[in-house]
């Protein structure tokens, strides 16, 4: 029986090309995504994954999502925590609420995933996580301070529930993407973003089908002995 998996914040970016990327290994694929209920039926009536709409923030939304992903497609085996918000701003300028947006969505909701699964996962003696963290979170950003606490954070994590699940042939990892050409990174302007591809060693952005190649890498069984590591996929612009 296929492998599934649930990818967060699936139907676009980086997120689509995971999830046909886990498709085309052969993983029975979820799609989760937030709000845009146009864009996920393109996206599934294109690639023939099921959409499944939730927001990963709410603790209660991700239980009864997984609940859904599980009474559809069977146990979760793989879950990729995809899904991120961006409320930029100097520390000064930035709001409590946006604060508070990006920390719940970005963090919590590798949180509140993992606890909707890793259960499930540990009775089943297998299970793969990989998290998508972020050059931001490695290096900080100006202008970014939630965003980057929460890209920080999730590597933190990863590092912490990589050693609880190991035992139980749990892995779990993150990625930490440069700038990758999605429609995030496309409204950066364009003098803007001539900077900040000058800064990378390559010499161009990253593709999305890049960071897909990394995750189901880490999700297959080649994978089995790495746990707790993070995967810099930035074309050389930031190396430690």
């Amino acid at each position: 029986m296929a492998r599934v998996a649930i990818v967060t914040g699936g139907t676009r970016g980086i997120g689509e090309a995971i999830s046909l990327a886990l498709k085309e290994k052969g993983v029975t694929v979820a799609a989760n995504y937030a709000g845009n209920d146009a864009r996920a039926k393109e996206f599934s009536d294109r690639t023939g994954i099921k959409v499944f709409k939730w927001d990963v923030s709410s603790f209660e939304a991700c239980a009864a999502g997984v609940a859904a992903v599980e009474a559809d497609l069977g146990p979760v085996d793989i879950v990729v925590n995809n899904a991120g918000i961006t409320r930029d701003g100097t520390l000064l300028k930035m709001s409590y609420a946006d604060w508070k947006e990006v920390i719940d969505t970005n963090l919590g909701g590798c949180f509140n995933m993992a606890k909707a699964t890793f259960a499930g996962m540990k009775d089943r003696k297998f299970g793969r996580f990989v998290n998508i963290g972020s050059i931001n979170g490695q290096a900080g950003q100006y202008g970014q301070v939630n965003y980057a606490a929460a890209k920080s954070g999730i590597h933190g994590f990863t590092k912490a529930l990589a050693q609880e699940g190991a035992r139980f042939g749990i892995t779990v990892n993150a990625i930490a993407p440069g700038y990758i050409d999605t429609d995030m990174v496309a409204a950066v302007p364009a003098e803007v973003l001539a900077k900040i591809v000058a800064k990378i060693p390559v010499g161009r952005l990253g593709q999305a089908h890049e960071i897909a190649r990394g995750v189901t890498f880490l999700c297959s069984e080649d994978g089995a002995f790495i746990t707790g590591s993070t995967l810099s996929i930035n074309g050389g612009q930031h190396m430690y």
